[in-house]
């Protein structure tokens, strides 16, 4: 019991630690992602410098853009998880059959 309440307490530090720490660091825009910081600084050393590729589509608002990419990002843990789950409930099962053996 006191192993999941330091578990829950540990995870909620976890929750509450960026929002209560001063994380930005003395940046203009802390949250900013790195390719736009890569564009800007690729402009200043090379401003002949054209892209060779472009996106496909461009998503129409920056929240769309996040929804996207936290979808993206919740498959692919749901999609981890279920191979793990899979994998330790297979293990399992052959430790039960030795023992029934």
């Amino acid at each position: 019991m006191g192993r999941n309440v330091a578990l829950v307490l540990g995870a909620a530090a976890l929750v509450a630690a960026p929002l209560v720490l001063p994380a930005t660091g003395g940046l203009d825009e802390p949250f900013s992602g790195t390719d736009n910081k890569a564009a800007n600084l690729i402009a200043e050393q090379h401003p002949d410098y054209r892209p060779w590729a472009q996106s496909l589509w461009k998503p129409p608002s920056p929240e769309i853009e996040s929804l996207l990419f936290a979808l993206q990002a919740a498959i692919g843990a749901g999609v981890l998880g279920y191979i793990a789950g899979y994998r330790r409930g297979r293990n399992a099962g052959r430790r039960d059959g030795d023992a029934r053996d």
